[in-house]
């Protein structure tokens, strides 16, 4: 036998109707030849509740007796015995008198559930478990009866049951809801218009976000890619530069123009765990965009446009801003940037923006720290030494031996010492001694010698060649310097972070252990 299918009716506040609405629902299914019964309603001494009673069989409750009271619960033995295709329940948040089957009515549901009678029932959005803090806030209220997230999520049907708080009042003050000694504390405390109003938006989020779960499963199961634009998403693409913020608060204006509009900021970051971002700058983006009311993300892909895009179709965005180009004019011949391929893949479902900025066209590449702090002052000092003073000794101990190796070998040479000036000083020392090396080849080894002109065209190339490769080179393993540096620094704010989560998992002092 499969499991039974839960229906919920939501409300935002006591009153709404949902009780009225789980019962007429049971007259429905009555009239089409159900088996529903009642297992619990409690009708609060409201007639027209109790009206609605009429007509639907009601498994007797189960008598308790606790402190010397006697209290009435839901016979869930009675209801398994009886299997209706249908049961009625109430407030699903109950907490039941103690000696009872459960604690909670909501197990209670659950063993219905399991034995495959489907479930009618009610609850109020201030009874869900992860909203009691902000209810609380909202009404000065505690909620002691609550009903964990997971087992309203998990419904089949949730179905909200709206009223305005004005509507709410007037039924409050016709003495529908409470009794008439009653009305006036009721109306100058939990209901009044405001608490209403933020509990009734409450409840119209939540609906909605759960309305998105079921979207987004229904697109998956049946393999839909397109987006359907049942609300605005508005994906802002970081590349971690200062222009980010730009671009976060020009989303959240454009997000500001529609109800229900969502920001979501994607950072993608490089598989290999290096980039080219400031981690200092897309840590005040992410502030930024979450003070904004959006959200942060970060992305692992190696092809920026493809990675984004699918995050934006995954996601189910209907806009993508991205801000115009840091590259220069000459970088264009490599290709098409980020925003043209984005654009030009986005088809018909996705809308992009590119949006100008302080930073267009001034370029962009590794956050470069300054040499001293990342080499030291001696490293530097070393390179510059290899870089011009161990030219000048090479070519004295070349000039003085008998034996001549060649203008080829003379080149290796120099561009030994180059790249020896990129590894210890890093990119000047290096550019440096490939000028340097340059000059004293042709004045003391390409003919004529000791003449900064040269004869044959062939020595002309090979010396353009050798600068060429050496600033090549240089640039290379200063590339390369840079990158193992910054892996160094991530591995170690990785051991600095895992130290830190260790110790909070383990109940210490966060700031004791990391210090």
């Amino acid at each position: 036998m499969g499991r039974g299918r839960l229906r919920i009716h939501l409300g935002a506040a006591p009153g709404v109707g949902k009780t009225y609405a789980m019962l007429s629902e049971g007259h429905r299914r009555v009239e089409r030849g159900t088996d529903c019964v009642v297992g619990f309603v409690e009708h609060h001494g409201r007639p027209r509740t109790e009206v609605m009673l009429h007509g639907l069989e009601q498994v007797p409750r189960r008598e308790l007796s606790y402190r010397g009271a006697a209290f009435t619960e839901m016979d869930v033995d009675a209801l398994l015995a009886r299997r209706p295709a249908v049961a009625l329940v109430d407030e699903l948040a109950h907490t039941n008198v103690p000696g009872s089957r459960n604690a909670k009515r909501w197990q209670d549901v659950e063993e219905l559930l399991r034995a495959g009678i489907d479930v009618v029932t009610t609850v109020n959005i201030q009874h869900l478990e992860s909203l009691g803090d902000v209810v609380e806030k909202i009404t000065g209220v505690r909620q002691r009866e609550t009903v964990p997230d997971e087992v309203v999520r998990r419904a089949d049907q949730i179905e909200l049951v709206d009223m305005s708080p004005q509507a709410l009042r007037r039924r409050m003050a016709h003495g529908n809801i409470y009794k008439p000694d009653k009305v006036d504390a009721a109306l100058s405390n939990y209901f009044r218009p405001g608490n209403l109003t933020a509990l009734r938006e409450l409840a119209l989020l939540w609906v909605a976000d759960r309305a998105d779960e079921y979207l987004q499963q229904y697109r998956g199961d049946h393999g839909i890619r397109s987006a359907w634009q049942a609300r605005e998403r508005i994906v802002v693409g970081l590349t971690g530069g200062p222009e980010g913020r730009t671009l976060i608060r020009r989303a959240a204006r454009m997000a500001a123009k529609g109800s229900g509009s969502e920001v979501l900021a994607v950072y993608i970051a490089r598989s290999d765990g290096l980039t080219s971002a400031s981690p200092k700058e897309l840590a005040v983006q992410r502030t930024l965009v979450e003070d904004l009311g959006g959200t942060f993300h970060h992305v692992i892909g190696d092809n920026v446009p493809e990675s984004l895009l699918a995050f934006a179709r995954g996601v189910d965005a209907t806009q993508i801003v991205l801000g115009s180009s840091r590259r220069k004019a000459w970088q264009y011949i490599l290709g098409p940037g980020v925003g043209a391929t984005v654009a030009r893949d986005s088809g018909p479902d996705l809308d992009v923006h590119i949006v100008t900025h302080e930073e267009v066209a001034r370029g962009r590449g590794l956050p470069v720290a300054r040499s001293a702090a990342r080499l030291g002052r001696p490293r530097i000092a070393a390179g510059w030494v290899v870089g011009v003073v161990f030219p000048v000794l090479l070519c004295a101990l070349l000039t003085n031996i008998d034996a001549d190796p060649g203008l080829a070998n003379d080149m290796l040479l120099f561009l030994a010492l180059t790249v020896a000036a990129a590894l210890l000083g890093g990119l000047w020392p290096a550019l440096a001694s490939a000028a340097f090396g340059s000059l004293l080849l042709n004045y003391f080894f390409a003919p004529p010698v000791h003449r900064f002109t040269v004869s044959d065209p062939r020595n002309i190339m090979a010396i353009a060649v050798f600068f060429g490769v050496a600033v090549s080179v240089a640039s290379v393993v200063d590339l390369a310097a840079r990158r193992t540096h910054q892996a160094a620094r991530l591995r170690a704010e990785s051991e600095i972070l895992s130290t830190l989560a260790g110790s909070v998992l383990r109940g210490e002092t966060a700031l004791d252990a990391l210090l």
